[in-house]
């Protein structure tokens, strides 16, 4: 029997066994909605822009471990996805991105909302690929899963003319096939061989844990790893979590806005035995200085990873979890306490908290330390910027909390939508959305989305009224010249501003009040005692969302952070 090809996407969605579509519907796109309109089985989520649509896709795709699936229309329907296809990418999230397209024999002559959106996304996905005939499609989705969930994971997009769409043809999608999940290559007895002598020669080795090892779902083998070995682990913004953050042998974030000892052990280590790590310029600050002491071992299932940024010693391409998995068999037990003790006396001596102060109460590390408390069975997710940075100093994480947050694209905007496909994806979990008032307001109309499907996600706004991030780099490297960051500027303000100031209008919008317009509950907590009742409040909330706003100082800053152009061991503290 024949079915069109819209109704061929459905078959497909079903056999992949796709239960969470986030969709925007549009005219190059209403044959597919057609065929979904009243299918059982797939939970088809109307977000109120493309851009939070596909961040929610990513968010419950990295919460969940399955695939996140989207559809929206052509042209600026597609258009709008490009941020969140790159933002997924970036940091290794299987997503499959469906695109309404005008028909083929329009193709290239500038019509209505058509757009390469293949050409376009080439560069920042996995895999692209317009489909030019009816009889290709079941194979091209089929596909399009496997490279989306296989080897490093990423994102595919699948463009659909229209009439492609429309046309009948065979409705058999093939089978399962073997979808190679893992790429890398299985530790060879020479490989493994050299990995131990490297530690057997070793005096103060450090286990630095990447993203990777979140990716493979290697976080026990990890910590089995840490133990046996007895290795201290510091680990990059994407792989904190792998082991529990109160575990003895994890140190903290390495990077410009790393931990003090963390950042020293990388310094001081002799063997730096890196998996699942990208060696970003986040974590290495000046590439010639990190970890020069050091011999380095790469682990990495992308070879592409390998030798880009930092040249290694032993470089190894494998699946992170193979990888921990063939070491535990044959790793034996070490003898590094001196070691340890050492960057156990690192970590008393500047710990993460100094100089977390303000009179009002209410600082950053208030508001985690009291997320750490009353939370433990949740997702959190961050924006960007200084929200991000000192919920992953400050998050503690153990086995029952998940921490998801843009690391590679550094995407404003991300948190809100990543929260509530995060909810959709655990509907049972606390989530989390820590945010700062100017990322919240990039994708805010997502409280919509919130409050129809009745998703009581917990939104945190930290409230400095000043794009902070960018602040604290004028205060501290240009000047205190602060252009175009803050957040209350009036057209009758001074043109050249250094400071806050009582002066300073009245922040716009009132969070409260414009949560309280789409539905959902608004709080303000401007004292310190206020922080617990607030969090307990909203969690109560049964169905609608609870945007809390907490008004920090507004010269707050990120610290340590390693100035532009120095080494990991040179970081600036509060004094």
């Amino acid at each position: 029997m024949e079915i069109t090809g819209a109704e061929l996407l459905v078959k497909a969605l079903q056999c992949e066994q796709v239960d969470t579509l986030f969709a925007y519907p549009g005219g190059q796109a209403v044959d597919l909605f057609h065929a979904l309109y009243g299918v059982q089985g797939i939970d088809i989520i109307l977000p109120r822009h493309e851009q939070g649509l596909i961040h929610a896709a990513d968010g419950y795709a990295r919460s969940t471990g399955k695939v996140g699936v989207c559809l929206v229309t052509s042209g600026p329907g597609a258009a709008n996805l490009v941020t969140g296809i790159a933002t997924a990418n970036y940091d290794c999230v299987p997503l499959v991105c469906f695109t309404g397209q005008v028909p083929t024999h329009l193709l290239g002559n500038a019509a209505f909302q058509e757009i390469d959106i293949a050409a376009v996304t080439r560069s920042i996905s996995k895999y692209a690929v317009t489909v030019m005939k009816r009889d290709e499609l079941a194979g091209i989705i089929k596909k399009a899963f496997r490279i989306a969930r296989s080897g490093k994971p990423g994102v595919v997009v699948v463009d659909l003319p229209k009439d492609i769409q429309q046309a009948l043809g065979s409705g058999v999608y093939p089978k399962e096939e073997d979808c190679g999940t893992k790429s890398g290559d299985p530790l060879s007895e020479g490989q493994i061989k050299r990995l131990l002598n490297c530690l057997r020669e070793a005096k103060r080795p450090v286990f630095l844990a990447g993203g990777g090892v979140h990716i493979a779902r290697a976080g026990s083998e990890m910590t089995a790893l840490a133990e046996k070995t007895g290795i201290p682990v510091v680990t990059t913004i994407m792989g904190k979590g792998v082991l529990p953050t109160d575990h003895p042998l994890y140190v903290g974030n390495v990077g410009i806005h790393g931990s003090y000892a963390a950042n020293m052990a990388v310094s001081q280590c002799d063997v730096l035995f890196s998996i699942g790590v990208r060696f970003s310029d986040r974590i290495t600050g000046k590439a010639e200085e990190f970890a020069k002491g050091a011999a380095i071992i790469h682990v990495d299932i992308d070879p592409a990873s390998i030798s880009r940024d930092i040249k290694p010693e032993i470089s190894v391409k494998a699946d992170a979890k193979e990888a921990i998995v063939k070491l535990l068999e044959y790793t034996p037990e070490f003898d590094f306490a001196g070691w340890r003790q050492r960057v156990r006396v690192w970590k008393r001596k500047r710990p993460l908290a100094a100089g977390q102060y303000s009179d009002s109460g209410v600082t950053p590390f208030a508001v985690i330390q009291k997320i750490n408390q009353l939370f433990s069975d949740a997702v959190i997710v961050t924006d960007v910027g200084q929200n991000q940075l000192w919920t992953t100093q400050f998050l503690e994480l153990t086995r029952g909390k998940r921490l998801l947050t843009s690391g590679g694209f550094g995407t404003m905007g991300y948190g809100l939508p990543a929260a509530l496909g995060a909810k959709l994806g655990n509907p049972h979990k606390d989530v989390l959305a820590v945010c700062g008032d100017g990322g919240l307001q990039m994708t805010v109309q997502e409280l919509a989305t919130a409050v129809v499907y009745e998703l009581p996600v917990i939104i945190c706004v930290l409230n400095n009224g000043y794009l902070g991030n960018v602040r604290q780099w004028q205060e501290m490297f240009y000047g205190r010249r602060y252009s175009c960051t803050c957040m209350r500027y009036r057209r009758s303000c001074p043109d050249r501003c250094s400071a806050p100031s009582r002066r300073c209008p009245e922040y716009t919008p009132d969070f409260v009040r414009l949560a309280e317009s789409y539905g959902a509950k608004g709080i303000r907590v401007s004292e310190g005692g206020q922080i617990g009742r607030a969090l307990m409040d909203a969690r109560g909330e049964r169905k609608v969302p609870v945007v809390i706003e907490f008004i920090i100082g507004r010269e707050e800053n990120v610290l340590p952070i390693v100035p532009p152009g120095k080494g990991i061991e040179e970081m600036v503290f509060a004094e």
